[in-house]
C-alpha cells in the first residue's frame, strides 16, 4: 500500500470509528428513553449515508452493504415519523441497530487487522429488509386499501410495444419520465418512492405514479414489471430532473416520454417538443444550484486536522531530546570559565530558553491530550448489554468525563476498565431485586464511574453497590489453589482483597460468558503497570466493591527533585514532594514496632532511609545529617531519608531495557530512568509503589 492509501486509510479509520462511537451514544442515551428524536433520526441517516460512501469508495463491499440497508431504513422512519411506529417495532429497532453497530465494528476490525472482509451480508440485510417490510406493512394497514386501487387502475398491459398506450392518465402532464430500477434490489416501491423524495427535496416538481408506492407494498410487483413514472407540466423541470436521475443508486434505465397530443394541447405539446429537441437540459446545472444557500462574507475555515500518533510520539521523542540538551548545555563545565559579565548573559539568555523549552513541553503534550469521555461511553454499551443477558437492573453514573489523559494511556486502559465494569455487573451487582430489597437497598443497583484529577495523575475508580467481597473467602479460595506465599494469619484485609490480582484466581463458582471477578484481573493489573500505573481496591461485604486505578498525566516528561544518596542519584516526581526539611536527634519518634518517625504539621509520618532500602553505601546515615523529603501519595504519607539535595529539573522518562522487565523493578519503587545534562543516568522513583515495598503490612 502505498502512502497515499495508507493516508486515506487511516482516515477512513478514524472517522468511521468516530461515527459510530457517536451512534453507540445516541442509541444509548435513546434506548434509555424509550424513543428516538426527530433529529437523531436523521444523524442516524446522516451517518450512515456517510459510512456507505466511504466504504463504497474504499471497496469494503461488507460495510458499505451494512450502511446502506440501515439508510434505507432510516429513509423511510425519516419520511414517515418516528411516531409511525408503535412501542414494540421501537424496541425491535433498538435491538437491530445496536446488532447492527457491532456488525460494523466487527467489519472496521477486520480492516485494522488486515483480515479478509466478510463477503456475504445476505442474512444480514435480509433481516434488516424484513423490519423494513413489518413496519411499511403496518403503515399500509394504517393508509387503508383505498389508495390501492387507484394505484392499481393506472397500468396496464406491461409489454406494450406503444409507450402512450400504458401512460398514466394525467391530463397537466406534457411529459414523463419512465424509470425501471436494477432488477433484485428488493423493496423496489421503497426503493422508488426514496428516488423520488430525493429529487424532491431538489426543488423539482412533479407527480409520481403508482402515487400510492409508499404505502401499498402490492406496488412493488408493478414497479419490477412496468416501472413508475414522473410527469411535468413542464420540459424545464423534466430536464433537471433527468439530470438528477444520473446520479441516483438502482436505476437501470429511464426514457422520456411525450405525451399524447390532444387538439387543444397542440401549442403546449409543440412547446414541449421544441424543448426536448433542443436539449434544454444545458441550464439545469446551474438552476440546481440555486436552492443552496451560499453563506455571505468570508468562508468557513477547518479548524481541526487529525494528526497520526505516530508523528505526536516522534514530537515527543524530540522534545524530550531538547530538554536533555538544554540541561547538557545550562550544566556545561565550561562555564566556570567565563567571566562575571559573560556567564550573566549566558544565563539570561538560558533562562529564555529554559521558558521557551517549557512552552514547547506544554503545547507538545496538550496535542497528545484527549478526554476520557471515550472510553466512558463505551461502558454504556457494555452495561446495557448486560442489562439484558443477565437480567439485572443496573445504572450506569460516569462522572469526570471531561478528564484529559495522555491518548497512548486512554487506549491502554479501555480494556481494563471494562473488564473491570463486566465483573461489577456480573458478580458485584446482586442477581435479583428481590436481595437487594432484603437488605434495604435499592432494586437498581448502581455502578459509578469516576476520573478525578490530582496534580500529576488521574484516579479512576469503578465502584459497585453490590455484594462486596469477604477477605476470609478469599483466603480459603487462594489457598485452595495453592497461591498463598504465607499463613493465612498473617494476611491484611488489603492484601487478602489483593490475591484476586493473581493469575488464575476467582471467587466464582460457575464460569459464564463475562466470567468472574479475578478471572483477568492479573492482564488487568499488568495492562495499567505497563503505563505506569497502580490498581488497588476496597470492599466491604454487602456494601460494594471499589476498584481504584491511578496513572499518570503522561509518560514522557515530568519536574523532578533530583537527590543524592551516596554515589547514586534519583529523581522524586515534584507532584509527590510536600516538604524538605532537616531534624534534630531528638525529634525522632519510634513506634511500638521500633520504626522511625517524626512529627510534622501535627501528624506522625515513618520515615524510609533509602540507602537501606537499596543497599546503598554512604557516609551519611545519621538523620540529623542527612535531609528528610516529605513526600505523599493520595492518602499515604511518609518521610525519605536522602543525603543532600541537588535541585528541581525537567527530566524526560525513559523505559527500562525489555531484559530488565524479569526484575520486576516497579515493585521496588522505581518507576523508570532518565539521562542527566552530564550524561549519566538517573533513576525515578515511584512513590505509590515505594510505599507499598517499604512500609504496607508494617
Amino acid at each position: 500500500m502505498d502512502n497515499g492509501m495508507e493516508g486515506m486509510l487511516d482516515t477512513y479509520l478514524f472517522e468511521t470509528n468516530s461515527l459510530l462511537d457517536q451512534l453507540d451514544e445516541m442509541l444509548v442515551k435513546d434506548e434509555k428513553i424509550g424513543d428516538f428524536s426527530s433529529d437523531d433520526v436523521n444523524e442516524i441517516f446522516r451517518i450512515m449515508h456517510t459510512i456507505k460512501g466511504s466504504s463504497a469508495m474504499m471497496e469494503f463491499g461488507s460495510l458499505a452493504s451494512i450502511a446502506h440497508h440501515i439508510e434505507d431504513l432510516f429513509f423511510y422512519i425519516r419520511d414517515k415519523g418516528i411516531d409511525s411506529l408503535d412501542p414494540e417495532h421501537k424496541k425491535e429497532l433498538f435491538n437491530l441497530m445496536f446488532r447492527s453497530e457491532d456488525s460494523l465494528r466487527g467489519q472496521v476490525e477486520k480492516v485494522e487487522n488486515g483480515e479478509a472482509l466478510d463477503t456475504d451480508m445476505d442474512s444480514f440485510a435480509a433481516e434488516i429488509n424484513q423490519f423494513l417490510k413489518k413496519i411499511s406493512g403496518a403503515a399500509s394497514e394504517e393508509t387503508g386499501g383505498a389508495a390501492s386501487q387507484t394505484g392499481g387502475g393506472q397500468e396496464s398491459a406491461p409489454d406494450s410495444l406503444t409507450p402512450a398506450e400504458n401512460l398514466p392518465a394525467d391530463d397537466k402532464a406534457i411529459c414523463y419520465l419512465h424509470v425501471f430500477l436494477d432488477e433484485g434490489i428488493g423493496m423496489e416501491n421503497l426503493r422508488a418512492f426514496m428516488i423520488i423524495n430525493s429529487m424532491k427535496e431538489c426543488e423539482v416538481d412533479f407527480r409520481y405514479y403508482p402515487s400510492d408506492m409508499d404505502s401499498n407494498p402490492d406496488t412493488c410487483a408493478v414497479i419490477i414489471e412496468e416501472g413508475f413514472y414522473l410527469s411535468f407540466d413542464n420540459a424545464e423541470m423534466a430536464a433537471k430532473a433527468e439530470d438528477l436521475l444520473k446520479s441516483q443508486g438502482h436505476i437501470r434505465s429511464y426514457e422520456l416520454i411525450m405525451a399524447p397530443e390532444p387538439e387543444p394541447e397542440a401549442p403546449k405539446s409543440t412547446d414541449a417538443k421544441s424543448s426536448s429537441a433542443g436539449t434544454t437540459p444545458a441550464p439545469a446545472p446551474e438552476r440546481k444550484e440555486t436552492p443552496q444557500k451560499a453563506p455571505a462574507g468570508t468562508p468557513v475555515k477547518q479548524n481541526l486536522i487529525s494528526v497520526n500518533l505516530t508523528k505526536l510520539n516522534d514530537l515527543m521523542d524530540i522534545v524530550g531530546e531538547i530538554v536533555i540538551t538544554e540541561s547538557m548545555v545550562t550544566s556545561c563545565p565550561e562555564l566556570d570559565q567565563l567571566n562575571r559579565d559573560s556567564y550573566d548573559n549566558f544565563m539570561k539568555s538560558a533562562r529564555q530558553l529554559r521558558k521557551l523549552t517549557d512552552d514547547l513541553q506544554d503545547l507538545a503534550m496538550s496535542l497528545r491530550m484527549v478526554p476520557i469521555s471515550g472510553v466512558f461511553q463505551k461502558m454504556n454499551r457494555i452495561v446495557r448489554d448486560m442489562k439484558q443477558k443477565l437480567g439485572k437492573d443496573v445504572r450506569l453514573t460516569l462522572i469526570g468525563e471531561d478528564t484529559e489523559v495522555d491518548k497512548t494511556i486512554v487506549d491502554s486502559i479501555q480494556d481494563p476498565i471494562m473488564h473491570m465494569v463486566r465483573n461489577s455487573m456480573d458478580h458485584g451487582i446482586e442477581d435479583t431485586a428481590d436481595e437487594r430489597i432484603a437488605v434495604g437497598k435499592n432494586p437498581q443497583g448502581e455502578i459509578v464511574l469516576s476520573a478525578t484529577h490530582t496534580s500529576n495523575e488521574v484516579i479512576i475508580s469503578i465502584a459497585d453497590d453490590g455484594k462486596g467481597m469477604n477477605p476470609d473467602k478469599i483466603l480459603a479460595k487462594a489457598r485452595e489453589k495453592g497461591l498463598l506465599v504465607k499463613p493465612e494469619n498473617e494476611y491484611t484485609k488489603k492484601e487478602a482483597l489483593g490475591l484476586i490480582m493473581l493469575p488464575g484466581f476467582s471467587t466464582n463458582q460457575t464460569v459464564t460468558e463475562f466470567s468472574g471477578r479475578g478471572v483477568g484481573m492479573d492482564v488487568v493489573k499488568k495492562n495499567v503497570e505497563s503505563v505506569g500505573g497502580v490498581v488497588s481496591l476496597t470492599s466491604e461485604e454487602g456494601q460494594g466493591t471499589t476498584f481504584s486505578i491511578k496513572i499518570p498525566l503522561t509518560l514522557s516528561i515530568m519536574d523532578g527533585m533530583k537527590v543524592t544518596v551516596g554515589r547514586s542519584i534519583f529523581t522524586i516526581p515534584i507532584a509527590n514532594i510536600r516538604q524538605s526539611f532537616k531534624i534534630t536527634a531528638d525529634e525522632i519518634i519510634y513506634d511500638e514496632n521500633g520504626n522511625e518517625m517524626v512529627e510534622r504539621i501535627g501528624g506522625f509520618y515513618p520515615i524510609v532511609r533509602l540507602h537501606q532500602f537499596y543497599n546503598i553505601d554512604t557516609e551519611v546515615t545519621h538523620l540529623e545529617e542527612g535531609i528528610l523529603i516529605w513526600v505523599e501519595t493520595s492518602d499515604h504519607s511518609f518521610c525519605l531519608f536522602v543525603d543532600d539535595l541537588i535541585g528541581e529539573q525537567q527530566v524526560v522518562v525513559k523505559p527500562f531495557p525489555a531484559f530488565l522487565n524479569c526484575f520486576e523493578l516497579k515493585n521496588y519503587g522505581i518507576g523508570g530512568c532518565s539521562i542527566l545534562g552530564d550524561g549519566n543516568i538517573c533513576i525515578i522513583l515511584d512513590i505509590p509503589s515505594l510505599h507499598t515495598a517499604t512500609l504496607e503490612g508494617f
